[in-house]
């Protein structure tokens, strides 16, 4: 699913414009972005989190040129899913 596609959704099941829904998720987006750009996580009840994940320093190789390099520690973004939203999904998507 795309965010085309969602925009189509909730435009259908509310009848409002496709381009007021357009500015609502891109607002959204934009403020869940902006809030882990700046260090906070983004917490919705019942859907899920947006959280900040420590990936401590390692060392890399770059095997074309056979050097090792220092990967400094850094955060990267990451969402977990609140239990009852997980537990829909189990329930309701067939195993392929």
């Amino acid at each position: 699913m795309t965010k085309a596609d969602i925009v189509a959704r909730i435009a259908d099941r509310t009848g409002m414009e496709k381009a007021d829904i357009l500015a609502v998720v891109e607002g959204f987006m934009r403020e869940v972005k902006g809030g882990m750009e700046s260090g906070d996580n983004v917490y919705l009840r019942g859907f899920g989190s947006f959280v900040l994940k420590k990936r401590a320093q390692k060392t890399g190789r770059n095997i074309s040129k056979n050097t090792t390099l220092v990967i400094p520690a850094h955060f990267i973004p990451s969402f977990k899913p609140a239990k009852t939203f997980a537990d829909s999904v189990k329930k309701n998507v067939a195993v392929k």
